[in-house]
């Protein structure tokens, strides 16, 4: 087989030679297909709902299954553990997903998913124990391989004209499920007490007060299972059935004149066949540092986002800034909210102004003064109490993260850009989305435990997190010194 030329900073993903040949040099940008992206983002949806519905309460679900003995201290060592161990669950597993979805096809596995996201929570509802709690975060993770998929599922379904476009787009159904979980959280938690007139006289929900924020977000995930099932399309090729595939049978052979580019290990671009890759196939350059960069990025975040709720519980005098669920439940929810619209309104105008690789750089870089502001708030809440100040400074640093969270939708471009071939677009996603879940199981345990032990033993005059958490963002930032500028063209 004769190598193909290498193509140019110009040339479009997974393109073939008859493309860059004919390729006009100015491109008219395709619009996006809004019926299959809009049902995707709806999808989508269910993940941040699920996860981020739990978050305001809890802390003080931590401190009602007793696993701290009434040691308020302790706390950030348990929710951690809760937030770590279901991605160190879909870390296990999510890459296994992925490639199934490139055998079976992406709709399968997406339904299994949202499958899996309904069960769970419902579980976490009804959960009394601690060990409860731990089981239904393991299955979450265990059956959820979504991420990726969804992933996948938009690079296939855009090109390298709109691409940037869907990504501004995309983000915005993360940060609605993250405006609108955190309130359900908040407000629906303890539905007794809040609401009397109306569960009031029901034992099932003073027994299980946090079953009717926990039973939204799951019965989210069972209409959005009837949709996929109903209305999504399936976007590549099965090449079995997933009977064939779970019992070991062999696939399809494959359309011998079916080819696609791809990266050898010296770098040369050649065609190959439109097989899937082995593992050690995709663990060239470009893969690895792509998915590195999303990766660290992932840690920082993963440890800044779960921090914030334990923070905003702790009382002052301790650390943190002593506020009920439902305050820290609204101030999550105009986090998500800002961070929908300006994903919006300013990814793709950032994107073409800076370029993907200073967006990236300048997103990690402003994670470091958000870091810096979680000591100087609860400094100025000592010294002044929760007035005006206070409020502004948290806000400060929620707009410093929702600027942030702008590096995440460049390395889904660069990720995507990456793939060897479009039979292992799912693959490469899946192994991203693997060392992320690596990264996001260490991310929590770590943070919320540098914040207890802060707490308890007041390491580094009690700043010990946030000095872990400044080196996080430090490594992630000159991680993405190693990007190209421009994604690379495959």
């Amino acid at each position: 087989m004769q190598p193909r030329e290498v193509l140019d900073e110009e040339t479009p993903l997974l393109g073939t030679q008859s493309d860059v040949q004919h390729k006009s040099p100015k491109a008219t940008r395709t619009p996006l297909p809004w019926r299959q992206f809009s049902i995707l983002l709806l999808l989508q949806l269910s993940e941040p709902l699920t996860s981020q519905v739990i978050a305001p309460f809890l802390p003080q679900l931590i401190r009602d299954v007793g696993i701290t003995h009434g040691d308020d201290s302790s706390i950030g060592y348990y929710v951690g553990l809760v937030h770590s161990l279901f991605f160190l669950t879909e870390a296990c597993t999510i890459f296994h997903w992925s490639r199934a979805s490139d055998q079976i096809g992406r709709k399968p596995v997406l339904m299994t998913g949202l499958f899996g996201l309904s069960v769970s929570m419902y579980c976490f509802g009804l959960s009394k124990t601690f060990w409860g709690l731990i089981l239904s975060r393991c299955l979450n993770g265990a059956l959820n391989g979504n991420i990726g998929i969804m992933k996948s599922m938009v690079a296939e379904i855009t090109d390298p004209t709109n691409i940037a476009r869907a990504c501004s787009v995309m983000p915005l159904a993360w940060f609605f499920g993250t405006t609108i979980g955190p309130l359900i959280g908040g407000l629906l938690e303890h539905p007794a007490e809040k609401f009397p007139a109306i569960f009031g006289a029901s034992t099932f929900f003073k027994t299980y007060p946090y079953f009717l924020p926990c039973s939204v977000s799951a019965t989210f995930a069972v209409l959005c299972w009837f949709i996929a099932y109903l209305l999504l399309e399936e976007t590549t090729k099965p090449q079995m059935s997933p009977k064939d595939y779970f019992f070991g049978r062999k696939s399809k052979p494959q359309e011998p004149n079916s080819v696609s580019p791809a990266i050898t290990e010296n770098g040369i671009q050649c065609d190959t066949s439109e097989g899937q890759l082995p593992l050690r196939k995709l663990l060239v350059p470009a893969v690895l540092i792509s998915a590195g960069c999303y990766a660290f990025f992932a840690l920082t975040d993963i440890a800044v986002r779960t921090v914030l709720p334990v923070y905003f519980a702790i009382p002052i005098e301790m650390g943190g800034l002593g506020l009920d669920p439902s305050a820290i439940g609204t101030i999550l929810a105009l986090l998500g909210l800002t961070n929908g619209v300006s994903q919006s309104l300013l990814f793709a105008p950032l994107h073409d102004r800076l370029g993907p690789k200073n967006l990236y750089l300048t997103g990690t870089f402003l994670y470091l003064p958000a870091i810096a502001l979680f000591p100087v708030t609860t400094w100025v809440a000592r010294e002044r109490g929760l007035d005006s100040l206070v409020w502004a400074l948290v806000g400060a640093q929620m707009v410093l993260c929702v600027f942030s969270s702008f590096s995440f939708s460049v390395t889904f471009i660069y990720i995507n850009a990456a793939a060897p071939n479009r039979a292992s677009i799912g693959a490469t996603n899946g192994l991203a989305q693997m060392m992320v879940s690596v990264m996001r199981a260490i991310g929590p345990v770590a943070s919320n435990s540098a914040f207890s032990l802060s707490i308890q033993r007041h390491v580094m005059g009690g700043y010990f997190v946030y000095w872990m958490m400044m080196g996080m963002a430090s490594i992630t930032l000159i991680m993405g010194f190693f990007l190209p500028k421009k994604p690379w063209k495959v």
